[in-house]
Parts: C-alpha cells; structure tokens; sequence
C-alpha cells in the first residue's frame, strides 16, 4: 500500500475514534439533567387527534426533536426505521402548528407518532434542553438509556434489544 495512503487512514481512523469520543462525552454531561424519573405518561395525543396509549408489558422510545433542528433532520430517518420495529412516540417541540408538523413529515417521507409540543410542556417536564434527545425506557417505564445528539440506527437497535 502507498505509504501516503496509509499515512492518510491511520489519521482518518485516529480522528473518528477521537470524535466519536468526544461526541459521547458531551452527550454525557448533556444528559445529566435530563428528569431520570420513572415515565409517569401512559398516552398521549398525536398530530392526528387520536390518543396513542403505550402498551405496558414493552419498552418505549421517546424522541424528542424539533422540524428547526439540522441534526434532528438527519436523524429522522433512524428513528423511522425503528419506529418500525419497536414503540416509539416523538414529541415534536416548539415546531409550529399541526399542519406544519404534518407538511414536514410529509416532505421527509415520515410515519412515525408524533406529539406536537408547541409550547414546550413535555420537554421542561423532561428537562431536555438540546435537540435531538432520545430517551429509552423499559417495560417497568424506567429510564434504562438517554442520548443526547445523534443516534445512529444501530445504536437505536442495540440499545432497544439490550432493554427489551
């Protein structure tokens, strides 16, 4: 191999590693805050008017993110596909009206349960203070993972199957 390029990937892999670090770091102190109680909510009322009552014998997902938020945008699509799997509520915070909620689910090709948080009641009873924030309960509705930034899919997936 060309010593250039393998000069190259050794600095590559090194840098990842340290950003990869330093992400989980910061997503640390970031969830120091968050509320670590017990999951008191059992429904709630999604975009649609219709009111989506978590099952009690699984574990939950809830995500929190807001249609302003570059990070969460990328994010989307992981959620989407874990929404699939496993239950999962979002609560979409201080991000307009329903219809904006819904035109931009729309345009990103989005399915998954969405709560409008238009004043910002769940995510100070939360304290989620950055978004994207991902916060993963167990059957008993006890905090076993929390993620503040991004998530990937298979950080999602690993973290539901180690609960479930």
């Amino acid at each position: 191999m060309n010593p250039k390029i393998k000069k190259y990937l050794k600095e590559s892999i090194k840098f990842i590693i340290i950003l990869a670090i330093a992400l989980n770091v910061i997503s640390y102190f970031k969830s120091q805050d968050l509320n670590k109680d017990d999951l008191i909510y059992t429904s709630y009322k999604l975009l649609d008017n219709s009111e989506y009552n978590m099952p009690k014998d699984k574990p939950v997902l809830v995500h929190f993110w807001a249609t302003w938020c570059p990070t969460c945008e990328v994010e989307a699509s992981n959620i989407e596909k874990i929404s699939k799997d496993y239950e999962v509520i979002t609560i979409a915070t201080q991000s307009g009206s329903t219809k904006e909620i819904q035109n931009y689910l729309k345009k990103h090709n989005l399915s998954f349960k969405v709560v409008n948080d238009e004043d910002g009641f769940y995510s100070r009873t939360f304290n989620i203070k950055a978004f994207p924030t991902t916060l993963i309960y167990d059957e008993n509705r006890t905090l076993k993972f929390s993620e503040v930034g991004y998530t990937s899919t298979l950080g999602l997936y690993a973290r539901m199957w180690w609960v479930d």
